[in-house]
Parts: C-alpha cells; sequence; structure tokens
C-alpha cells in the first residue's frame, strides 16, 4: 500500500493571524509542520539545535528562526519571547523535538548515560517548552499546545527502546495533566502519538537493521509507515478550531497500530 500522492489533499486556511513555534522544524515531523501550518495561515516560529536545517526551514515558510537547544531553560525561554515579541502571540505550541539514538535499547544493555540524555532531550524539552508557553496562552486566554509523545507511549514493544518509551508515556501524562488544568482558561493540550513515520531518523535507525524494520513493519494494518506530511494534517487539526473539543487527548494517529491485534497479510 502507497502513501497519498503530495499535494492531492486539499489545504484549508484555518490559522490566519497566529502564532505557532515548531521545535525540531528542520526536519522530519517538525519541517511538514512548519510547511503544513505556514500553508494554512500561520505565523512560524521554527526552533533546532541544527542552525542551517532551522534557517532552511524558516527561510522556506517566511517565518523567523531561533536556535534552540530544547534542553536548556533560557534557550527555550528565547523562543518563546522571539515569536511573542514578533508576532505579538503564542497561540500554538508544537512541542516536537526528540531522539531516538542506537545506545537506547534494552533495558539489560542500556546505559544510565543513554537513559538521562533520551530523558532530556525527549520528556524534559517538553515540559520547558510547556512551561515557557503557557504564560502567553493564559494572558491571551487561548492556546493550543500539541506535544509529541508516540504510539509506543501506549504499547509495549519486544523490540525495546526503554528510554524512549518512557520518555514518551511521560509526554502523554504530562500532556493529560495540563490539558485538565488549564482547560478552563481557554487552552488545549494534547498530546500527538504517531506511528512509525518515514522520516530521516527512523530510515537512519532502521537502515542499519532491515529485519528489525520488518519486524515492526509487519504490525501495522495499513501496510506502511506514515509519512511526514500525515502527521502535520494531524497537527493543523489539533492547531486549529476544529478541535475546540478535543483535549487532554491521547491521539493517535497511527496506521491503527494500536486497535491490532492479527494484521492482514
Amino acid at each position: 500500500m502507497t502513501a497519498p500522492a503530495e499535494g492531492n489533499a486539499p489545504v484549508c486556511r484555518r490559522l490566519p493571524g497566529r502564532t505557532a513555534v515548531i521545535t525540531g522544524a528542520g526536519s522530519g515531523i517538525g519541517l511538514a509542520a512548519a510547511r503544513r501550518l505556514s500553508s494554512e495561515g500561520a505565523r512560524v516560529v521554527c526552533a533546532d539545535i541544527d542552525a542551517d536545517a532551522g534557517r532552511r526551514a524558516a527561510e522556506e515558510v517566511g517565518g523567523l528562526f531561533v536556535e534552540t537547544d530544547v534542553t536548556d531553560p533560557e534557550q527555550v525561554g528565547a523562543v518563546f519571547a522571539a515569536a511573542d515579541e514578533t508576532y505579538g502571540s503564542v497561540d500554538i505550541a508544537f512541542n516536537n523535538a526528540g531522539i531516538s539514538p542506537s545506545d537506547d535499547s534494552s533495558i539489560l544493555e542500556t546505559g544510565l548515560d543513554a537513559w538521562q540524555r533520551v530523558q532530556q532531550v525527549n520528556l524534559t524539552s517538553v515540559y520547558l517548552c510547556c512551561q515557557a508557553a503557557l504564560p502567553y496562552m493564559r494572558r491571551q486566554g487561548k492556546g493550543s499546545i500539541i506535544n509529541t509523545a508516540s504510539f509506543v507511549a501506549v504499547l509495549g514493544a519486544a523490540t525495546s527502546q526503554i528510554s524512549y518509551t518512557a520518555s514518551k508515556g511521560g509526554v502523554l501524562a504530562l500532556s493529560r495533566e495540563l490539558g485538565v488544568e488549564f482547560a478552563r482558561e481557554g487552552i488545549r493540550v494534547n498530546a500527538l502519538c504517531p506511528g512509525p513515520v518515514n522520516t530521516p531518523l527512523l530510515k537512519e535507525l532502521f537502515a542499519k537493521d532491515p529485519e528489525r524494520a520488518q519486524r515492526r513493519l509487519v504490525h501495522v494494518p495499513v501496510g506502511r509507515f506514515a509519512e511526514a506530511e500525515e502527521i502535520a494534517a494531524a497537527v493543523a487539526f489539533l492547531a486549529s478550531d476544529d478541535s475546540t473539543f478535543v483535549n487532554a487527548a491521547e491521539f493517535l494517529v497511527d496506521g491503527g497500530i494500536a486497535g491490532a491485534y492479527v494484521t492482514p497479510l
């Protein structure tokens, strides 16, 4: 089964006048989201630790680039301040930056350094980004925070990446808590839970071990990995007023993995 051809889906303009901050905007889901939110009228602030990739993304979408280490509280605060100072609001925070290094595997093999590095980038950064974004949204009385979790936050896997899995479970719980806490202030917080996505990160991981890739692919009912543009469409929905009653949600975009027991032949 193949993915939908790019450019076939009509694009609405649901986000004019809104400012979106995207971490990890230089590649993969972050870049696809920057393109999609921009096409829907949003002013996009691209945050990335890779200055070249982040700057290219910002130039492509006519947005602002801020070089950002998402594990550094000062740099995280600076990117949201730059968004507000430049565009006058922080309406959407897509806290997407993350890593999946090869030294994160079974708990029997994963060292403490690898564990802590993944937790810092994947979970602590989401905490910092939410903490930085919320004051602007509370001042405005509205906002949408979208945190990238994963389908592994709701499923276990024998092909383990123990720190990655634990970090994404943390993102899911954090998002749920914040969604409940700030709901009556007009702020929605949702955890986006993608299935495996055909991004450079996944390609690099699976190029080293095609058997491992096939082991995972067989569990996807639709028979393929997602394209980044498909995940970006879900981000645009959660950012827009089409999802005003979606809050504190575990928003699965996983090709049916979480619903599967036996997949089609």
